[in-house]
């Protein structure tokens, strides 16, 4: 299905994305709909004052807390091959359950590109679901607004994924949900570094062609590593450190993963020679394990004997990334980069660039 309006302000046609969520959700329970009931509705509803777009066919419509790295990989694919045709614009609208975990494992997937990805979403359906004789938009909706300011930011066309709602939008690894049912539910800010600082604005042929080899020659092996990879998180809790140890050792005999520690305050831990050993064993045998912080914003740090002492056993300091965002870079690294030491390589590289971050 084609659809255009007047041009957008490069005369560049973005490219619509729908997978689903609360967005295109109708019905009582909420539920996504297929994708040839909701987008004819959607068409109707539009008016020349947006800029042109067209769909890109997508396969994959789910709840958006359903989805896993698979999934992600699929987005990621079906982007890839769009930009590869030369298409550089794009909406993609989905849930918001794991939008800031969607949009910032593509930050990390399109570094070094000229791409430009706006997702969004909303709290609230586009359909009122109180009329069952036909489809009517919901005044009180979030949806159209969020849609529509999507779909200016990726028509203007700067480089990047970003994150758009509410009236704002942001970098998207710097995003995170900090309310259930507010409209106002996501924040970020402006001040990212890497991966936002890799995308450049105009591209030289060559090299986003070579970029281009680059993820084709990588995206079998990409897309065979996201059937087994896993990351996981442990929550830190007022419990004896035995309790910690006895999950990090459990994670440990399984094939190398990502493990997020979820510290208290600015990453703090509780102590043990056990956890200590732990620790050693778990990087021994190919986990990337990182500390973060379970406040919504300061990240950690070793200013604190608490918790600087796991970073002697080779944890790494999440710095001041949100969790969405060390999520999706263990998740990349656990993807593209086929050693443990390639991939600790790759993230001390990249959280170098992370330092001037700031919530």
């Amino acid at each position: 299905m084609q659809r255009s309006t007047s041009d957008s302000k490069h005369g560049t046609d973005v490219k619509l994305i729908y997978a689903g969520g609360t967005f295109g959700s109708y019905g009582q329970p909420l539920a996504p709909l297929d994708v040839d009931v909701f987008l004819p509705v959607l068409q109707s509803f539009l008016t020349d004052e947006l800029p042109y777009f067209s769909w890109l066919e997508n396969s994959l419509i789910k709840d958006s807390s359903q989805l896993h790295a698979c999934d992600f990989m699929h987005f990621y694919t079906l982007i890839l091959k769009a930009y590869e045709q030369g298409q550089r614009q794009f909406v993609l609208i989905t849930g918001t359950d794991t939008l800031s975990y969607l949009g910032a494992f593509l930050a990390e997937a399109f570094a070094g590109s000229d791409i430009c990805i706006v997702l969004t979403g909303s709290m609230r359906p586009l359909l009122d679901s109180n009329i069952v004789s036909h489809y009517q938009r919901d005044t009180d909706s979030d949806a159209w607004d969020n849609f529509s300011a999507a779909l200016r930011l990726a028509a203007y066309g700067n480089s990047g994924v970003q994150i758009c709602f509410g009236g704002e939008s942001w970098p998207a690894q710097t995003v995170q949900k900090i309310h259930s049912h507010d409209l106002m539910a996501f924040t970020g800010h402006g001040r990212a570094a890497y991966p936002a600082s890799s995308y450049a604005k105009d591209l030289p042929v060559a090299r986003r062609q070579h970029w281009l080899d680059d993820r084709t020659a990588a995206l079998n092996a990409t897309q065979a590593r996201a059937e087994k990879a896993v990351v996981h998180a442990l929550y830190c809790l007022p419990n004896d450190a035995d309790v910690l140890c006895q999950q990090l050792n459990a994670l440990s005999k399984k094939a190398p993963c990502g493990i997020i520690l979820l510290g208290f305050g600015a990453g703090n831990l509780p102590h043990s020679q056990a956890l200590a050993d732990a620790l050693d064993q778990a990087y021994a045998q190919g986990h990337m394990v990182v500390c973060a912080s379970q406040c919504a914003f300061g990240g950690v740090s070793a200013s604190y004997a608490a918790g600087s002492w796991q970073y002697e056993h080779h944890v790494i300091a999440g710095e001041r990334l949100t969790i969405s965002a060390i999520y999706a870079r263990l998740l990349w690294l656990l993807l593209h980069y086929d050693t443990p030491t390639r991939r600790r390589q790759r993230w001390s590289y990249t959280i170098s660039q992370n330092t001037s971050t700031r919530h």
